[in-house]
């Protein structure tokens, strides 16, 4: 794979993670801030974006989001495939509101 492909892609990541990030702060705050793992003072930089002020971050080819999840116990239960699956989604969801919790307080 050439670097150039992979730098575009990770423009493209990029693009379509801010424009989400706004979306998410627009319609739902409190929940962009969980989804999006973030404090408020970055959801109002994100919020106040302009257009050009997003593609011109989106350009760069450093990731703009990164995985959060760190433990092992986590990865598992979102990879786990078996009957209750619904259920292992959901408590991973709640091991990660858990951590983001500090953030909205």
């Amino acid at each position: 794979m050439k670097a150039s492909y992979l730098t575009e892609q990770i423009r493209e990541a990029n693009l379509s993670y801010l424009l989400l990030a706004k979306q998410l702060i627009a319609e739902d705050r409190a929940e962009a801030l969980i989804r999006l793992g973030i404090d408020e003072a970055t959801a109002d930089l994100l919020g106040q974006l302009t257009t050009a002020q997003v593609l011109k971050i989106a350009a760069n080819d450093v990731p703009m989001c990164t995985l959060r999840f760190t433990e092992p116990s986590v990865w598992a239960r979102l990879g786990d495939h078996g009957k209750e699956r619904s259920i292992s989604g959901l408590h991973a969801a709640i091991l990660m509101a858990g951590r983001c919790t500090p953030s909205i307080a």
